[in-house]
Order: structure tokens, then C-alpha cells, then sequence
């Protein structure tokens, strides 16, 4: 038995989240060990060459193949995500293995995560690739990189043409499922929310077919990009509480930001002082029947909106997720209000069970000076609306 043919019971989320890895516990410990052993005693000749033992369990080897929490957490990823999952040192790491693995010829993307064009400008120095407009024609080989949530402003899946990956990061499940949708991989940065305790780097591919999964498994062991096994032991004991961490994060960021664009265009609103808030950003703020008009640093911010008859919540069946974006009334109010804050971090990252608040410009200058961004953690909604009061309230004090 491999970790791509155990069978589970069909049973719900959160019951898979605890027992998919069941037949892998193979000691009598509740919750799994913290395994580090690099290296495991072989129990019989032939056991190089053999990947089941006469046991019919698996014959580990040497952990830059896998481990038994490694194999535990891709059955319980897997059953999550609805494919097969292989996971990685970090969401970097997971990245660049997929380009390894597709080798596109031209890849199609806009905007999105910073880091993703760093690992394309490094893949380019080796493979001659053309970066392309998400929007543009496709053709065979190309490879069209997305970011979920995501406005789709063109006709992207389904096309015969090109591989889709996703990255769901800001939309793991059950916010989200895009193999629903018709794409190729899933890609997620398992530091943010299947983390959720911002103590554990790592990254993950889910592939739709068990032999995709295989070449990706067989290409990481020599790309060398395997979660080390302290991450692997904290990424597990993480997933077991996803749904009730993630559904709830998604609820109060929606409630949040929904206050917060109350007083939207600089209006004093609910405590919040006047010329503080310019707009904010949030999957559930969309208006599914505008036009996408995308807003370039400096810029006054166009209305927003999606591709026409194009609903997020068909995208985001589970919520609009737990991250959103303010932009302030002027950039000194953005710098500022990360340390005005009491409940939010000042710190870069999303996903844990602490609200986070970041000015976007200082890691990334393609962004607007006026914007910060918002992770919404385990905090009471009331708790964070003060908070907001306040730092809001000081800023304009001190200016």
C-alpha cells in the first residue's frame, strides 16, 4: 500500500483532516512522533530496491525519499485538496518544481505574488521563456499561472491549449477545490494557512493523477526541495484543525472588511475618523458585474470588479478567505498604521491564528504607497473594530 492507493471511509472534511492517515500509524501514539532520523535500518535483503516490505508497509530509506510523517501528511493533503499531494521546503520551492516539471515555453501571468516572478526570472536564466498576458493567445507548451482568488478576465479554463496552475494559497480548502474548476496543479504556500501558527515553512503541489504525483515526488528527491521533518510533524498536527481555523478567519475578515468600506471614500463612520480610509479590497466587495480596471501605483483606484457574469463565489464556494487590503488616505497614514495597531502584527506573511498588517510597498514597490495588507486571525470581530478605532483615531491625533 502507497500513500497514493490507501482507501479511506468517505466521511467529511474535518473527519478526513484527523483520520485519512490512519493505516500509516504504524506505532501506538495518538498523536505521531517527532521523527528526525535521516537514515532507517533496512529489515531485509532486497530492501534498497523495494518501496513496500514483505509487511506490506512502506520501506522508508532515507528521508530525502520520504519519512512516515511525510507520507502521512500527502495522504491527509491529498484527501483535502481532491488530488495527490507532494509537498515541499516552502511554497518557493514548489513553485519552481512545477516550472521543472511542465518546462513551458511561454508562461502567462499578471500581477500577483512577487516571489513567483523572482523564481521565473531564475528559471529564465537557464530555459529562454517568454513572459506573456494572461490574456493573451495561447498555444501548446504554454503554461498559464493564476492566483486564487482571482478575477478572470479572459476565457482561461478549459482552454485546450495551455496547463493551468492555480495558486490557492489565499484560498485553501474548503474556501476552495480548483481541480472543481477544470485546472492542471494546485500549488499552495503551506506557510500561511494549512500552517496557521506561523511556525512552519513549506509548499505544496497537488496533482490530479497519482502518476503526476510520482514524477513530481521522483523529481524533488534530486532537486533536494524536501520539507525537513520538524515542518512535516508541525504541518500535520496543523491540518487535523484547518477547517474550523480557516471558515472562521473567513468569516470575521468578510464582517471586517465589509465594516471597514463603510467608511470608504474618507467618510467618519461607526467611530472610524473621516480622510482614513480611501477603499478597501475584499473577494466579497467585488461587484461580479463590472469590468476589471486594474489601479497602477499612484493612481486614483478604479471601480472593482470581475469579469462580467463571473461570480467569486463559484471560485470560492467556502468563503472569500481571511486576507484583504486597505488602501489608505495617504501613504505616511499606510506606513504608520501597522504600528498603531495593538491586536493586528506589523509583519509581513498571512494566515496564522494572530491578525496580521502590512505596508505592501515596503517588501514590494510595485504596489500603491496608500495600501496595507490585512491577515485576519483567530481574534473576536468586536475586539478587532476597536482596535481599528483606535489606530485610526491615533493617526489622525498625530498628525
Amino acid at each position: 500500500m502507497t500513500r497514493d492507493t490507501i482507501e479511506t471511509l468517505e466521511s467529511s472534511f474535518s473527519t478526513l483532516a484527523l483520520h485519512a492517515d490512519d493505516e500509516f500509524a504504524f506505532a501506538s501514539d495518538v498523536a505521531p512522533g517527532i521523527g528526525v532520523s535521516t537514515t532507517f535500518r533496512m529489515g531485509y535483503v532486497g530492501a534498497v530496491s523495494e518501496r513496500v516490505g514483505p509487511n506490506g508497509r512502506p520501506n522508508y530509506i532515507y528521508s530525502r525519499d520520504t519519512t512516515n510523517n511525510r507520507d502521512r501528511l500527502e495522504i491527509v493533503l491529498g484527501k483535502l485538496t481532491e488530488g495527490h499531494a507532494v509537498t515541499y521546503a516552502s511554497g518557493q520551492a514548489a513553485g519552481f518544481a512545477a516550472l521543472v516539471h511542465y518546462k513551458p515555453r511561454r508562461v502567462a501571468i499578471r500581477g500577483g505574488y512577487h516571489g513567483t516572478h523572482g523564481s521565473l526570472k531564475v528559471y529564465n536564466r537557464h530555459h529562454a521563456i517568454d513572459v506573456i498576458d494572461i490574456d493573451d493567445p495561447y498555444e501548446e507548451g504554454d503554461l498559464v499561472w493564476i492566483e486564487s482568488p482571482h478575477n478572470p478576465e479572459g476565457e482561461i479554463f478549459g482552454n485546450a491549449n495551455a496547463k493551468i496552475i492555480v495558486d490557492a494559497t489565499f484560498a485553501p480548502p474548503p474556501l476552495s477545490y480548483p481541480f472543481r474548476l477544470g485546472v492542471d496543479l494546485v500549488m499552495h504556500s503551506t506557510s500561511k494557512y494549512f500552517s496557521g501558527h506561523s511556525d512552519g515553512l513549506g509548499g505544496l503541489l497537488v496533482a490530479p493523477s497519482a502518476e503526476q504525483a510520482t514524477e513530481l515526488r521522483e523529481d524533488r528527491v534530486y532537486l533536494g526541495s524536501v520539507l525537513g521533518s520538524l515542518e512535516t510533524w508541525l504541518l500535520l498536527r496543523s491540518v487535523r484543525t484547518l477547517k474550523v481555523r480557516v471558515v472562521q478567519q473567513s468569516i470575521t475578515a468578510e464582517a471586517l472588511a465589509r465594516w471597514l468600506n463603510g467608511a470608504s471614500g474618507g467618510k467618519a463612520y461607526d467611530g472610524i475618523p473621516a480622510k482614513t480610509i480611501h477603499s478597501v479590497r475584499h473577494a466579497s466587495l467585488q461587484d461580479f458585474t463590472a469590468s476589471p480596471s486594474p489601479t497602477a501605483p499612484g493612481q486614483e483606484p478604479k471601480p472593482s470588479g470581475c469579469h462580467q457574469g463571473w461570480d467569486v463565489a463559484k471560485q470560492n464556494p467556502g468563503g472569500f478567505g481571511a486576507c484583504f487590503s486597505v488602501l489608505l488616505y495617504t501613504s505616511a497614514q499606510a506606513r504608520k498604521i501597522p504600528f498603531t495597531l495593538t491586536l493586528h502584527q506589523p509583519a509581513t506573511s498571512l494566515g496564522g491564528v494572530e491578525s496580521l498588517i502590512e505596508w505592501r510597498y515596503g517588501v514590494d514597490p510595485s504596489q500603491d504607497e496608500r495600501l496595507v495588507r490585512v491577515s485576519i486571525g483567530l481574534e473576536e470581530l468586536d475586539d478587532l473594530k476597536e482596535d481599528w478605532r483606535r489606530g485610526l483615531k491615533r493617526l489622525v491625533y498625530e498628525e
